[in-house]
């Protein structure tokens, strides 16, 4: 049943934001959110738990991970100069119900020796179902956010990790929340630059220590 009802709501889900392939912008933050749950898999989380708190396909405007007493959002660009992160929510960055918040960012660049979105798709699929056998979290994830093989042969670009920093979010580090914001003020989506946001920057293991993991 609960295999089942997972499927439905991936299915929900993308019919919901319709069945045309990942634009260029979401293709490059897919890939990104990729590599942070590759990087949280290499830290030797489990595998089930880890599929299971990938929740950004599922809910618009929220964090990407929800793991333990806390979060992080993932943003990524493929910007030389600067970092620019676009904020869809009051709630992206608000720290009050889930802390820490941490922003993961992953800046790529296109690179002939890189890898498209389809191989690492493949190769984190074949490591799940090495690791997890007859799982269909990650399938599912993959048709909420947008992802059908079907598409595979449009996404050509070949991209290369150049940087990974995860970000405390904490009182210095810009944002707008419900909390902070003026009476009257119901929603807003804003674009900051985490090149020059305020904050502590850890490695995956210390972030999942951070989050009560491990």
């Amino acid at each position: 049943l609960r295999v089942f009802l997972g499927r439905i709501r991936a299915w929900q889900e993308f019919m919901r934001k319709g069945q045309a392939a990942l634009s260029p912008e979401a293709e490059v933050g897919l890939f990104g959110e990729l590599l942070v749950l590759q990087e949280i898999l290499d830290t030797g989380k489990d595998v089930e738990d880890t599929l299971n708190e990938w929740i950004g396909p599922l809910r618009d405007g929220i964090q990407d991970f929800h793991i333990g007493t806390g979060a992080i959002e993932v943003k990524s660009t493929l910007a030389v100069t600067g970092f620019p992160a676009k904020i869809g929510s009051l709630e992206q960055l608000d720290d009050s119900s889930r802390a820490p918040l941490f922003v993961g960012a992953m800046r790529l660049r296109t690179s002939d020796t890189g890898r498209s979105l389809p191989t690492l798709v493949n190769t984190l699929r074949a490591r799940i179902r090495t690791e997890l056998p007859g799982s269909q979290v990650f399938d599912e994830r993959l048709v909420a956010v947008g992802y059908l093989d079907m598409h595979a042969a449009m996404y050509t670009r070949l991209f290369e990790p150049v940087q990974s920093r995860f970000i405390l979010v904490g009182q210095e580090f810009p944002r707008f929340i419900m909390g902070g914001a003026k009476a009257g003020m119901v929603s807003a989506r804003y674009e900051i630059d985490l090149d020059k946001a305020s904050g502590e920057d850890s490695l995956p293991g210390e972030v999942l220590k951070r989050l009560k993991v491990n």
